[in-house]
């Protein structure tokens, strides 16, 4: 399958809500693909970049209202949204690939979560798969968004934001 790529300017931090909010309600839409198959959403992009805050943004569309925490220390943080489990994955602070299978974080990716990771340079090549990356990058005082599809699944979901877009 060859890469589908979205790109979108996110001038201020509304932008990068708006974002998330979207993600929520594409991946709320598509909720039967990540009950019976899961997802693997990879967040890249410098410290500040605003991984976190996307996965906030998209949590609280979601209707979630309890803390939403960066797993920086954790490791993993997970909420119930959409009937599944989005398992948020921090790997800054792994010294060594390998702590990814010893902590045994492949068996959560798998059909009933949305895992979404940073840092995930740093668990390969143990981490499996993504379905799509969204990569953040500062741009001026904003932010700059390139979303790119990687498998079938992660393009069903990029149709359903851009959909959501043309609405």
């Amino acid at each position: 399958m060859s890469e589908s790529v979205l790109t979108l300017a996110l001038p201020t931090p509304e932008d990068t809500d708006r974002l998330g909010a979207r993600l929520s309600d594409a991946f709320g839409r598509n909720a039967e693909l990540l009950r019976e198959k899961g997802f693997a959403l990879r967040l890249e992009g410098n410290l500040g970049a605003g991984k976190t805050s996307l996965v906030r943004a998209m949590l609280r569309a979601a209707g979630f209202a309890g803390p939403v925490k960066s797993p920086t220390f954790s490791l993993v943080e997970t909420y119930p949204v959409w009937g599944v489990t989005l398992a948020h994955f921090d790997f800054y602070r792994f010294e060594d690939p390998i702590e990814f299978e010893d902590a045994g974080f492949r068996d959560d990716f798998a059909p009933g979560t949305l895992a979404v990771t940073e840092w995930s340079e740093k668990a390969l090549p143990y981490l499996p798969d993504a379905d799509a990356v969204i990569e953040l990058e500062h741009d001026g005082l904003g932010r700059r968004a390139r979303l790119r599809a990687l498998t079938p699944a992660g393009r069903q979901i990029f149709e359903a934001l851009a959909c959501d877009a043309a609405n």
